[in-house]
């Protein structure tokens, strides 16, 4: 995404979670007891440490965690869960890659499926859309929450692949298994994150610069979020500057 819509569409969607704490709690508590299974000491498992470094950015509260990993290494009864991802595409041909956690593989496919009907599409075949994606630690840091040449050392010094400068802050870059050791280090530094995850990274976006077709595309986001067998959706879209600062006054 171009800067300023990078920055105000991260924004929004914290303040989304700010509002459904809960619900992002619970997908949250999903994604640990699956990470879990593969054994509940986060120090011997970097999947479940990444999860946790998740959840305690959004200040998920350690029972939480806890009562999580404890239905993943089985000493609390808990759903079987199965984790995949679907793919399609908004309008404008914006690609769309959804990532589900569920305990009922039939329900999920058949209510989302319903999303997308409902917003004008149909699942993609399996790539078609991912293909454009890279899997990526992604750390993104508000511009005064640090000094960039010190940030800089920190997080190279860690294993991170890349950082983004602009005017409102910093993206910093890493793969997938060097991830944990540059949020650790972040997060050891004391230095705040707006958002930290190992996310699906477009290789190439799309600039958006109609408002009708953004609207649209938060619209159809926001429906897939709100299905609690959704955990993630990441989109291709580049919003056009003067078009978010338009959606930001709604």
């Amino acid at each position: 995404m171009s800067g300023h819509s990078k920055w105000a569409t991260i924004k929004h969607k914290k303040g989304a979670t700010d509002a459904k704490r809960g619900k992002m709690f619970s997908k949250l508590a999903k994604e640990i007891t699956l990470a879990a299974k593969s054994g509940g000491d986060p120090t011997m498992n970097p999947t479940l440490r990444t999860v946790i470094q998740k959840a305690r950015s959004i200040n998920m509260p350690a029972d939480n965690i806890d009562k999580a990993i404890k239905k993943g290494t089985g000493e609390l009864e808990a759903d079987v869960l199965e984790e995949f991802t679907y793919e399609g595409y908004a309008a404008g041909g914006i690609g769309l890659v959804v990532n589900v956690l569920t305990d009922n593989k039939n329900r999920a496919a058949a209510e989302i499926g319903h999303i997308f009907r409902r917003n004008g599409t149909e699942f993609a075949d399996r790539g078609a859309v991912s293909r454009n994606f890279e899997r990526k630690g992604q750390i993104i840091i508000e511009k005064n929450a640090a000094e960039e040449d010190r940030l800089m050392e920190i997080i190279l010094e860690a294993g991170a692949d890349d950082m983004i400068t602009d005017e409102h802050g910093y993206e910093i870059l890493t793969e997938p298994n060097a991830y944990q050791a540059v949020a650790t280090a972040i997060e050891n530094a004391e230095i705040a994150t707006l958002s930290s995850e190992v996310a699906y990274v477009p290789m190439v976006t799309k600039e958006i610069d109609n408002i009708d077709r953004v609207r649209s595309l938060f619209k159809f986001i926001e429906a897939l979020e709100e299905n609690d067998d959704v955990q993630h959706v990441y989109h291709d879209g580049d919003i056009a500057d003067e078009i978010m600062a338009q959606i930001e006054t709604e």
